[in-house]
């Protein structure tokens, strides 16, 4: 299905996946690929997408399945080394007009995150407002320090974090 049938983010990203910026690429395998979020104010906030159309967990194959908490666990350890968080939050809804396609938040949560963003109250540092969110330049150098990071972790499924 093309990308502009569905009206997908995702998929649409997908098709660009040679020129996205290395924010868009931060790792990948031959079934996920790793983003960071593009409208928070918090550093850091992954979105773990499955590389094919996908609108349901229970969609995915057993590849895609078998690598997911795999992905998880790497890229919160990756989070803890880089920004420092002592929590890793795990989210999944796509329900979102655009954003049906399967993708979870992965959410890292620093030590002095406010108590009323903590939890699910982390979702309201989504959908900000441009002057707060994070800028390219450092959702590019998050990136760039998690590749580094998720390539010396033996523990991590076999990532080409590299841009191809």
């Amino acid at each position: 299905m093309e990308p502009s049938e569905t009206g997908c983010h995702s998929c649409e990203q997908e098709a660009r996946f040679g020129e996205l910026p290395s924010r868009e690429r931060v790792a990948f395998d031959a079934w996920w690929r790793v983003a960071h979020a593009f409208d928070t104010a918090l550093p850091g906030w992954l979105v773990l997408v499955p590389r094919r159309h996908v609108v349901s967990i229970a969609e995915l194959t057993g590849d895609e399945a078998g690598t997911l908490g795999t992905w998880q666990v790497a890229l919160a350890r990756a989070l803890r080394e880089v920004t420092g968080c002592t929590k890793t939050y795990v989210a999944q809804f796509a329900e979102r007009e655009g954003f049906a396609h399967v993708h979870f938040h992965i959410v890292p949560r620093p030590p002095d995150l406010a108590a009323e963003l903590r939890g699910p109250g982390a979702f309201a540092m989504l959908g900000r407002p441009e002057g707060e969110r994070v800028t390219a330049e450092r959702m590019d150098a998050s990136a760039d320090a998690l590749r580094a990071v998720l390539g010396a972790d033996p523990g991590r499924p076999a990532v080409s974090g590299r841009p191809a």
